[in-house]
This record gives C-alpha cells, structure tokens and sequence, in this order.
C-alpha cells in the first residue's frame, strides 16, 4: 500500500510537466503560425498590387494601426516561449538546436521588423496624398524587401518549432 502512495505523487508531477510542456509547444507552434500566417497573407494578398498613391497611403496606415504592436507583441510572445521550450529539451540535442533555431528566426524577424519595417511604417503614417515624398514607390518598393524576408524568416521560425516538437516528442537524440 505504501509503494503505491510512493508513485503516485511522481506520476502526477510527470504528468503536470508534460501538461505543460504540450500547453508551451502548442501556444508557440500557434503564435508562430499565426504571425508567420499574417505575414504570408499580406506579401501574397497585397505585394503585386499596383495601388494608386492615395490607397497604397490609406491600406498601409491601417495595416500599421491594426499591426504594428500587434504582430510584434505576439512575435516577442513567441520567443520567450521557444526559449523555455529549448530550456526544457537542452538534454535533446536535435530537439534543443530546433528550438534554438525558432529562437534565432525569431529574433531575426524582430530585428528586420524594427530596424526595417517599422522605420518606413513611421514615415508613411506621417503621409497624406498631399505630403507624400516624389520617391514613395522606392520607400514602398523598400518596405515590401523587408517584409519579404520577414515573411520567409518568420516562415522558417515556424517549420523549426514544428520540426522541435517532433524531435522532442520523439525521445532523446542519439549523440
């Protein structure tokens, strides 16, 4: 009778840890998806379009205002939790180095999205069709190169999260 109260609080405590690492997997496996998502969306939906001055002006503001804390808040989300993600698997090499991997994708997102972006989301938010600079296709041109990387960047943190979680629930990596 003993030996069986003995077990049970560690199988419980096995069990709530691997609870939560499912939780953590799938919470960041979503926020990965969903902004690696929403960036697909607007480099396919919007990037061949050939808008006038006045609505490339009028879409860009509102996908910055509907955006641009948005996408980066969920960004940040994601890192932290790909990085307790890599915490927990750091005694599985092939799972740690895919974590690692989202980790890094996700960071360099963050850094396009800052230093390249949302520079350029400053300067057309100041705009109206009667202010807009003679070179707005070039700042425009410019913007979509960014987001074009962060699309594929963001993309690659997304297929290394999934490809973390397989090799993590697939057992210890062989050295």
């Amino acid at each position: 009778m003993g030996a069986l109260n003995d077990t049970a609080p560690r199988s419980a405590a096995f069990t709530g840890t691997a609870m939560t690492k499912t939780v953590l997997q799938l919470s960041a496996t979503m926020l990965l998806s969903q902004v690696a998502g929403a960036t697909f969306g607007l480099w396919r939906g919007l990037g061949n379009a050939s808008f006038s001055v006045t609505t490339f002006i009028d879409v860009h503001q509102e996908l910055v205002r509907g955006l641009n804390v948005l996408l980066p808040v969920m960004g940040a989300a994601s890192a932290i939790l790909v990085l307790a993600l890599a915490w927990l698997a750091r005694r599985n090499r092939r799972a740690f180095q895919f974590y690692v991997a989202a980790f890094a994708l996700c960071v360099a997102a963050a850094a396009i999205t800052r230093f390249g972006n949302q520079p350029i989301n400053a300067q057309v938010m100041e705009w109206t069709s009667q202010t807009v600079p003679a070179n707005w296709m070039d700042i425009r041109d410019t913007w979509w190169h960014w987001h074009a990387i962060r699309t594929f960047v963001s993309i690659g943190a997304t297929v290394s999260m999934v490809l973390a979680v397989i090799s993590d629930r697939s057992g210890p990596s062989l050295p």
